[in-house]
């Protein structure tokens, strides 16, 4: 019984005090002490702290204070209280809790093995994938893969939407949107949106990619994915 009543903040002590108090309906220091076992010095704080939480009360007879229990139903009071605060920190533990996450997921990659592991996790998203700075060097660095992951996205219905610099493909690219800007802004970072994602990859012989998984980044970069659609050719 201690020990449950621990979970309402009660110290052992101050559970024994209680307890006996409930047992024999009042009581003095003195009694008290020798009851529980309690010093007499600490009897007198063990009180005071009980008064604080609402659960023992008093009155003077011949000059001296004797202690009563309050009804138990007060324990479901202290419960509910507790429960009250907890509920007014929810909101900033939820915070911290989002805002530390939000660190956590944002993800490096190197190398075809690491692209591959975007790559299936826009498979995973199911979602619609909209590409800033398409590179043809994709489909060379990863010739073997991209006829793989293109019949899973076909399976799946996941649609691209890519704007390349430059030449135009020889070959369509399969369920796909396509738009072409000039030469000029070529680069070889293209930026990948999809969900509430946004991966950034430097296409190279030893490609590079970072994954950031937060809403507010990846509208970002689809608000600027939609201003280039915007003036890009077919």
């Amino acid at each position: 019984m201690f020990e449950k009543l621990s979970h309402i903040g009660l110290t052992e002590i101050e559970s024994k005090v209680y307890i006996n108090l409930l047992e024999y309906g009042k009581s003095n220091p003195s009694v008290l002490s020798r009851k529980t076992g309690v010093h007499r010095r600490s009897i007198y704080d063990v009180l005071d702290r009980l008064i604080e939480k609402g659960l023992v009360s008093y009155i003077v007879e011949n000059g001296k204070r004797v202690y009563m229990p309050t009804d138990p139903k007060r324990i479901q009071d202290l419960i509910e209280e507790q429960k009250q605060d907890i509920l007014s920190l929810m909101p900033d533990l939820e915070a911290k809790f989002y805002h530390s996450k939000g660190k956590q997921e944002t993800l490096f990659f190197r190398g075809k093995e690491g692209i591959k592991t975007i790559f299936e996790d826009q498979i995973n998203e199911g979602k619609d994938v909209y590409i800033i700075g398409a590179s043809h060097i994709a489909k060379e660095l990863l010739r073997f893969y991209i006829p793989h992951y293109t019949n899973k996205r076909i399976k799946k219905k996941i649609k691209l939407h890519a704007i390349y610099s430059g030449k135009k493909h020889q070959s369509p690219v399969p369920l796909s949107e396509v738009k072409y800007l000039p030469e000029s802004f070529a680069s070889l970072v293209s930026t990948n949106i999809y969900g509430n994602k946004a991966a950034i990859i430097l296409w190279i012989q030893d490609p590079v990619a970072i994954l950031i998984k937060q809403p507010d980044i990846a509208k970002t970069f689809k608000n600027y994915f939609d201003l280039l659609w915007k003036i890009a050719k077919p």
